[in-house]
């Protein structure tokens, strides 16, 4: 219809100049009659055309551009779409490394959109309405340049409810492959992928973990929430003497186990405790040089931030006041409502309350896979602080 299109108020078209995606509803002046989801024009209040986003009126962020110029939609998400792969060709050598973020959402200039490559398998995660509409377009495209053994969907961000949609699982194309197997740096993991948290694995840790393998020589190390034992392998392979992993969930400590004997390491070296880390670190002495803490996402919301910062703050006042001297330690946060300078605070806090001297070495190392688009800097969610405890 010759109307159907978005109109900014006056003034409000200052952010999609600048190439943010997201358009909040107190900046639109004009929105025609649509079905939630839709591709629509998007036009300045002065009649100037901005690009194409899709709309949804459910959602807190009504808009998400997804073309900021005249190229059509489809065309752009396939420009995007074949950016992105290009841009992985470039990082990666398949040799060392198979398992990476193919599609990292406004990153790769795709909101609401992440796809996650094991290997030969793909899993894509949709986040919002519009995306999910366009859904077959990407499966066909993805089909079509990687020739994959199967794309696996688990789409269940919080976002989808928001957006009027249930969370959805399941196999999209080409035959079931739960378990894979993935090398990252040279070291092998198996990656479950149906049952596994978030896509199955962690990429976006990828350098911490290079990092921590060098810190690993002939020390002692504590990996706290260990997951599939990301941390542990790394250690192990960087030269540690001992490791540590600890982790609630059992099916994720057999995959910790797993992984550790992929490699060639036996268990004499590792040692594996199925217990809330809480717990844990309160009953143990800590005796470690070097310990991760890398927790799930303490505040989802942003009514749980205090109550994450609490969480942060004990985990790391415990764990320092129980360290020895000239020990390390790397605290991770990947609350998004969490940011940087927070969680810093808090980091700090607990310093003090532990009474210890700690000095900041490095902070968060971005994999690479993870881009940020400068333009849309709400992306950015994983924070990390390698300390040293005098």
């Amino acid at each position: 219809m010759a109307n159907s299109k978005v109109v900014l108020r006056p003034g409000k078209e200052k952010a999609i100049l600048n190439k943010h995606h997201w358009i909040f509803s107190g900046a639109i002046a004009e929105l025609p009659a649509f079905p939630n989801g839709e591709l629509l024009p998007v036009h300045s209040h002065s009649g100037d055309f901005l690009g194409t986003g899709y709309f949804n009126r459910e959602s807190g962020i009504l808009g998400r551009m997804v073309a900021f110029d005249e190229t059509p939609p489809l065309e752009a998400i396939e420009h995007a779409l074949q950016s992105a792969l290009s841009y992985r060709k470039v990082i990666f050598n398949p040799a060392a490394t198979n398992g990476y973020r193919l599609v990292n959402g406004e990153g790769d200039f795709l909101p609401g959109l992440v796809v996650d490559c094991y290997a030969d398998v793909l899993v894509i995660q949709v986040s919002t309405l519009g995306m999910e509409k366009l859904k077959p377009f990407i499966v066909e495209w993805l089909v079509k340049q990687l020739k994959p053994k199967s794309i696996y969907e688990k789409s269940n961000s919080p976002s989808r409810k928001e957006e009027g949609l249930e969370s959805s699982f399941g196999l999209l194309y080409g035959a079931e492959s739960q378990i894979v197997e993935i090398k990252e740096n040279g070291l092998k993991f198996l990656v479950d992928i149906v049952e596994g948290q978030k896509t199955g694995f962690f990429c976006d840790l990828r350098q911490m973990r290079q990092q921590f393998r060098i810190l690993a020589n002939g020390k002692s190390v504590l990996n706290c929430f260990a997951y599939s034992g990301g941390f542990s392998v790394y250690a192990l392979a960087g030269g540690a003497k001992r490791v540590d992993s600890v982790e609630l969930s059992e099916r994720a400590l057999d995959f910790a186990r797993k992984n550790v004997i992929l490699n060639g390491f036996t268990e004499s070296k590792a040692s594996f405790f199925s217990e809330d880390v809480f717990d844990f670190v309160r009953k143990n002495p800590l005796d470690y040089e070097l310990i991760v803490l890398d927790p799930p996402a303490f505040a989802k919301k942003q009514r749980d931030v205090i109550t994450a910062c609490r969480g942060y703050k004990d985990i790391n006042r415990i764990a320092m006041k129980k360290m020895p001297p000239k020990s390390w330690l790397l605290t991770c946060s990947c609350s998004f409502y969490v940011n940087e300078p927070l969680f810093q605070k808090v980091i700090f806090q607990a310093a003090v309350e532990a009474g210890r001297k700690v000095r900041i070495v490095s902070r968060h190392l971005m994999a690479q896979d993870h881009p940020i688009n400068i333009c849309h800097p709400e992306s950015d969610y994983l924070k990390s602080l390698l300390l040293y405890i005098e």
